[in-house]
């Protein structure tokens, strides 16, 4: 059961001195309890459920070997968080291409065999350019929580991939977080979105 993830940024939505409630359940990443701590703001946790059921995910995880540490340090986090995690590989820092994971994330996310997928190798570029291959992953590169909230609320991105040497394991961790937490806006978004999945189609036609 995936668990509600308060991030530093909903901290900073808290004004100093004042009490954060997390629901049943919830978990602060690290970056959140010290902002916590450093303005004075109590974290209070709620002692009653939240209404309705939190359905079972799967995230599908892997890189390559520049970005094996910071997988295994997301991988320990997901799970902590209530996620069910398939980790796809590498398994190792021995030189690999990361082509191979992450089409293998984005066989799993295309197949609905996964609700999300992450991919971390030395910048995040390559396993984008690689996963938006696969017809139906809109393959998201997120270097801040700006960028990852974007690409959910307006592009319904659901495969992220991040830079191990780009990005601190604390910031990728808030970006995870963020990522998995923000829902797609719809709206006029839902239309623009429809349209590159209607490109992707005309893309195949035309190559048969």
């Amino acid at each position: 059961m995936a668990r509600h993830v308060v991030t530093v940024e909903d901290v900073r939505a808290v004004a100093s001195g004042g009490e954060l409630l997390v629901p049943l359940g919830g978990v602060l990443t690290d970056l959140a309890r010290e902002e916590a701590a450093r303005r004075n703001i109590r974290i209070r946790f709620a002692d009653s459920p939240s209404p309705g059921p939190v359905p079972r995910r799967v995230v599908a995880l892997g890189s390559d070997h520049a970005g094996f540490e910071l997988k295994q340090s997301l991988k320990r986090h997901l799970e902590e968080w209530g996620y069910d995690v398939h980790d796809l590989g590498t398994d190792s820092p021995r030189p690999v291409d990361y082509p191979d994971f992450a089409a293998a994330v984005a066989r799993e996310v295309a197949a609905e065999k996964a609700w999300r997928g992450i991919i971390a190798d030395a910048v995040g570029i390559g396993s984008a350019m690689a996963a938006n291959k696969m017809p139906g992953v809109r393959a998201a590169l997120c270097y801040d929580q700006a960028t990852a909230r974007s690409s959910r609320e307006h592009n319904d991105a659901n495969v992220l991939t991040l830079g191990a040497r780009m990005t601190s394991p604390e910031v990728a961790r808030e970006i995870v977080a963020v990522w998995l937490g923000t829902e797609f806006a719809g709206g006029r978004h839902q239309r623009r979105v429809e349209k590159i999945s209607a490109l992707e189609r005309s893309l195949q036609e035309d190559s048969r």
